[in-house]
């Protein structure tokens, strides 16, 4: 029985959607008082309240006439450029064509931008003509701005009821981060053909490391043919063992670890800068946050990723949990360059260390805001304080991990 009544109040929902629907919140405060009008005008004979209770219905039966009607539109959305740096220009258009075989009424079309919402009023349109509408989009701050969907409105003028039809699906527009152009090999990366040389000693490498007697399994290509006929036995070559160079860049987003919001964008740039080097370089990359491992394929697709970067709080109980859980299915780096603000102790980038081998190389990249940009040592460790995004390549120059 309880199904049954379920599935009933489920069809009558759906039945009665495109009539509920079109009531706004508005419109629904009006209806719910006129009913409350007309119940008190019942109960006590208050002629004041039956007076409003139809006044108010009257509102609403008129405004059921504003909400007939039948639009064909071909709408289109284009923003120019799609990709852009924080503060700079950037311009949307909005093509409505009638699509129809007769001429439209004038119609109202919203069109949400970002947090924003710009409302454009489209005139009567021939059959296949066309009506265009320019706005701008502000980009002073680094996002992935949303426009769209496009939807036109028909409705009364108190707002009591609202029809909408849905034209478009919404068009991304990046605001980069603002980056710094650094040299080439800036982290001073292995950019050679043979990697990083390593003490591992194997049997198959490219760096010559030593000859030792031949055993059992051994490949015949290793064997030193020239040593061998002249020490009577034989000779193979062994090798130390490389490693094409693996940077591993991360940043914790925490909004605890930074002193304002301008600090935390100082620390994004930081990183796009960084990584899009390293890109161009062609040095292998993976670049992390707490929410989002960005692409590394191109620098565009980092710079497009690195817009979407949101501070967060409470993801990890710790910067070491966070670097632990984002790195544990990548491949073992040979540096790690550490992002973090003014904030965070100098402790929690030591903890970072832990997570990785001995081999592996640490950078602590500080964003001060307004600081005098420095690079320090403790404990062995590389800390570089960055406070303002023009020093950056200054500074990557003298960092030797």
């Amino acid at each position: 029985m309880t199904t049954r009544a379920a599935g009933a109040a489920q069809t009558a929902a759906r039945f009665a959607s495109p009539v509920v629907d079109v009531v706004s919140t508005t419109g629904w405060l009006v209806l719910s008082a006129a009913i409350v009008s007309l119940l008190l005008a019942w109960s006590f004979g208050w002629i004041e309240f039956a007076f409003l209770g139809f006044t108010l219905l009257a509102a609403l039966v008129i405004a059921v006439s504003f909400v007939f009607g039948r639009m064909s539109y071909r709408v289109g959305i284009e923003l120019q450029p799609a990709r852009v740096v924080a503060g700079e220009r950037a311009l949307g258009r909005m093509l409505v064509t009638n699509a129809g075989t007769r001429a439209s009424t004038p119609s109202r079309l919203e069109l949400p931008v970002g947090a924003g919402l710009a409302e454009f009023m489209v005139p009567a349109l021939a059959p296949e003509a066309e009506h265009e509408e320019l706005f701008a989009v502000p980009t002073n701050r680094r996002a992935v701005i949303v426009a769209g969907p496009a939807e036109s409105v028909r409705g009364d003028q108190l707002g009591l009821l609202r029809r909408t039809v849905r034209w478009t699906d919404p068009v991304e527009l990046f605001v980069h981060p603002i980056t710094a152009r650094l040299q080439p090999s800036a982290a001073g990366l292995m950019r050679d053909l043979e990697g990083e040389i390593t003490k591992t000693i194997t049997n198959n490498d490219i760096s010559f490391h030593a000859l030792r007697a031949y055993a059992p399994g051994d490949a015949l290509r290793n064997v030193h043919w020239r040593t061998s006929a002249r020490t009577g036995q034989l000779m193979v070559r062994q090798y130390e063992e490389t490693r094409r160079s693996q940077l591993t860049l991360l940043q914790t987003t925490e909004r605890k670890f930074y002193a304002s919001d301008e600090e935390f964008e100082l620390g994004v740039s930081v990183l796009a800068s960084i990584a899009v080097q390293v890109i161009r370089d062609g040095t292998r990359l993976a670049v992390v946050t707490e929410g989002l491992a960005l692409r590394t394929a191109t620098p565009t697709t980092l710079l497009d990723d690195s817009s979407r970067i949101e501070p967060t709080g409470g993801e990890f109980a710790s910067v070491r949990d966070f670097v632990r859980e984002a790195t544990k299915r990548l491949p073992p780096p040979s540096v790690v360059i550490a992002v973090a603000g003014s904030a965070m102790p100098v402790a929690e980038f030591r903890s970072i260390e832990t997570v990785f081998s001995a081999d592996t190389t640490m950078v602590a990249m500080r964003v001060e805001l307004g600081a005098a940009s420095r690079m320090s040592k403790i404990a062995g460790a590389v800390i570089v304080t960055i406070g303002d995004l023009a020093d950056l390549p200054r500074i990557m120059r003298r960092v030797r991990p």
